[in-house]
């Protein structure tokens, strides 16, 4: 590099910048003050061009994803005809655990907005993502459009329930094993009516459901289609399938819900029609959420590693590239709280 360039370089104004990225000097200014207002995808183009002209800015600004080892892009499918929830308390702390085992892969970590419900809508998504591989939250009703498009593209896993003919890779909690342990628990403590609480339409509840109807086998407990009412994965869900559940006339002393929330909107609506949790109800959730330790009285729920669930999704991904890994499930835990009274 000559003298002549090498000042060119260092007498680089923002006029310059911005007449070379062919944006606005106020777009310069701002982008490389990392305004939120600037596009990301602008900013990183404004910030190379600054870079090659040695212009001197902000020394805490990103690099931009050069020298990652892999991009990840995470998506939340929509669930089952219903608007999706990507603030769950529990998708949150899976994508903590997603974001932590990245950064120590020295991988970027990319939010889709997209929320699709159909396989056209995965076709896409995997298409123009420039992502390495995609992590799936949830699998929906898309497990049959997973499998066909594993068989052309296998750069993603997904987070959910391991099904017998899945041809992708799932990584999720043992939901049967984790459902069982929650109503063997109920069983153990002399309670005669679980009554379950979940949407048996999505695969992981749908696990958890069988997990309850063998303990209650096992245990020699009845059980009728009364004791089975559908609640989607929130608050007031639960508490207006438990509400109804009551109305009917339906005779329980336990509760085993298919998620936190649900089982924490199942509390609210037993305090409302004046049964105590759990002198005369006991509630099990499930997902472990920071808010089960926090609800009065403080919630029994199987115990998922948000921590482990990263790491593994992340290492799946990343080390099988070229081949589809393996299916995996992980072990779940019962923390025993005061929503059971044992």
């Amino acid at each position: 590099m000559g003298a002549s360039e090498t000042k060119a370089k260092r007498n680089a104004r923002l006029e310059d910048i911005a007449r070379e990225a062919g944006v606005s000097i106020s777009t310069v200014s701002r982008a490389l003050n990392d305004s939120p207002a600037v596009k990301r995808r602008t900013k990183q183009e404004i910030w190379k061009i600054a870079r090659a002209h040695d212009y001197d800015f902000a020394q805490h600004m990103p690099q931009g994803p050069v020298g990652a080892e892999a991009t990840i892009a995470v998506i939340v499918p929509a669930p089952q005809a219903r608007e999706t929830r990507v603030a769950d308390p529990f998708f949150l702390e899976l994508l903590a655990g997603i974001a932590e085992a990245a950064r120590e892969r020295n991988a970027d970590l990319l939010i889709s907005h997209l929320y699709p419900r159909s396989a056209e809508d995965l076709e896409f998504a995997m298409a123009t993502s420039r992502a390495t591989g995609m992590i799936f939250i949830g699998q929906s009703s898309l497990h049959n459009a997973f499998n066909q498009m594993a068989s052309r593209d296998d750069r993603f896993v997904v987070w959910g329930a391991e099904l017998p003919d899945a041809a992708y890779c799932a990584v999720g909690s043992d939901n049967i094993a984790g459902g069982r342990k929650a109503t063997a628990h109920l069983a153990r403590l002399g309670r005669q009516r679980v009554l379950f609480l979940g949407d048996t339409e999505a695969p992981e509840a749908e696990q958890r459901f069988r997990g309850y109807r063998q303990a209650l086998e096992d245990a020699g407990l009845p059980w009728d289609e009364s004791l089975a009412v559908s609640a989607h994965f929130d608050v007031h869900s639960g508490e207006a399938a438990t509400l109804a559940a009551i109305d009917r006339g339906v005779k329980f002393d336990a509760v085993f819900a298919a998620s936190d929330l649900i089982a924490i909107g199942a509390i609210r609506a037993l305090t409302r029609s004046g049964r105590k949790v759990p002198v005369d109800v006991s509630v099990v959730g499930y997902d472990n959420i920071p808010a089960a330790r926090l609800v009065t009285p403080r919630l029994t729920t199987i115990d998922q590693s948000t921590a482990l669930a990263g790491r593994m999704l992340v290492s799946k991904l990343i080390d099988s590239q070229g081949g589809k890994a393996a299916s995996e499930r992980l072990e779940t835990s019962l923390l025993i709280r005061e929503s059971c009274g044992g």
